[in-house]
């Protein structure tokens, strides 16, 4: 039988934040915009969604007098992103 994907994190945006995340470690959210090429409110929107199911935490502080955003990725979050991923194996596996 196929797991139910997580709404969360199926999401192309949110999933690009995540896969980030576990990627680089702590990111800011100018290297989002940079990587993802979305919108400032589209990318503040996903965050928002991942911080509230308690996946990213939001640091905010200032930079040179200007707003500086960063994320870390939660205990939560990392479970969360490799649930997702295996379950999607279990489609890949199952369609072979």
């Amino acid at each position: 039988m196929y797991n139910d994907l997580n709404p969360i994190l199926h999401s192309q945006l949110r999933l690009a934040i995540i896969s980030l995340l576990m990627t680089y470690g702590d990111i800011d959210f100018s290297f989002i915009k940079e990587k993802t090429q979305a919108t400032s409110g589209n990318i503040s929107v996903q965050i928002k969604k991942l911080h509230e199911a308690g996946y990213i935490d939001v640091i905010k502080s200032f930079k040179n007098n200007y707003q500086h955003t960063r994320l870390r990725i939660t205990d939560k979050g990392i479970a969360a992103f490799e649930e997702y991923v295996e379950s999607l194996k279990k489609y890949i596996d199952r369609g072979t």
